[in-house]
């Protein structure tokens, strides 16, 4: 599992940053690809990495403000042209599939895909299936915002096939009962009971997303024990009162949230355009004053999951 982001700006783009968009790849886990935001511009982002539009299945909106949405339809036809096929579901509060609908339909865009919506009124459960769950919380933000948990259910662990070598069993369907955890039956009438031949699963993973906001509790929630926080950090806290008026965060309020919930990594985005260039560095080194393990986001940086 890696994060991809396109986009770390706020607002506007700029020369050293794109807006709003970050991409969650999930290649080993399930081959696709998850995004969350698709600001202005985010399919031209994508043209300069390995991501294909046809691996996005799933794109979770946190808000409807330009800077987080204005790239969606033309990445939405870009998908189309280019061979996308499979359903894609779009996540996000009350007025995507307005939003989506009325640009295709303005512009005679047709898609050789089904759009799915799933409008949001209220934090919870949104998706879970046999291998991620993903649960939404409402931000404080100047409009409907949320943020998203990403949990990855623990996989059973590998086939011990080195430990079985001394059965002679030949590559076929016994590895499969096995890794499935049956009693087999060999020729010689031995039996191997498959959960003795199965390491440990392996332990799941937490990516939290969390967009413009002020601080609220349900930050906490979203945050606890996550391998790693996307966070915002529009200002750093010698401007915490701007932050506040404008409904969003600091970089020593990102980080206390981090250190409060235990987590293992923080990255900072959506940074301000008065940060340029290396005075991002600004906003870096006021959260780890607090939490150690934090790093601002660049465009195009790419992060292991956990974040290291």
């Amino acid at each position: 599992m890696e994060l991809e982001f396109l986009g770390t700006g706020a607002g506007v783009p700029s020369k050293g940053r794109n807006v709003s968009s970050t991409a969650l790849k999930m290649l080993d886990e399930r081959n696709e690809v998850w995004l969350f935001d698709v600001g202005e511009a985010t399919q031209h982002q994508i043209l300069r990495t390995a991501i294909k539009p046809r691996k996005i299945t799933k794109i979770f909106i946190t808000h409807l403000h330009g800077d987080h949405i204005f790239g969606l339809p033309g990445l939405l036809a870009s998908r189309s042209n280019q061979g996308g096929e499979s359903t894609l579901e779009i996540y996000g509060p009350v007025g995507i599939k307005e939003y989506v609908e009325t640009s295709l339909k303005v512009t005679g865009s047709k898609l050789s895909y089904r759009i799915k919506y799933i409008e949001l009124k209220s934090g919870g459960e949104v998706f879970n299936d046999k291998t991620f769950k993903v649960t939404a919380g409402e931000l404080k933000h100047r409009i409907t915002c949320f943020g998203y948990r990403v949990e990855e259910k623990p996989r059973t662990g590998e086939l011990l096939v080195d430990d079985l070598k001394k059965y002679n069993i030949p590559n076929g369907p016994i590895f499969g009962q096995l890794k499935a955890g049956k009693t087999v039956t060999l020729d010689d009438g031995t039996e191997l009971n498959g959960s003795d031949f199965i390491g440990p699963d392996k332990p799941s993973k937490v990516v939290t997303i969390i967009s413009d906001t002020r601080y609220t509790p349900e930050i906490d929630t979203l945050s606890q024990n996550a391998d790693v926080i996307v966070h915002e950090s529009t200002f750093s806290n010698d401007e915490k009162k701007l932050a506040y008026n404008y409904f969003h965060s600091t970089a020593t309020q990102a980080a206390e949230v981090a250190k409060r919930s235990h987590a293992k990594g923080l990255i900072l985005t959506h940074i301000s355009a008065r940060y340029t260039g290396r005075g991002a560095l600004i906003l870096q080194k006021e959260a780890q004053k607090i939490f150690k393990n934090t790093r601002v986001a660049n465009d195009f940086d790419l992060y292991e999951v956990p974040f290291k």
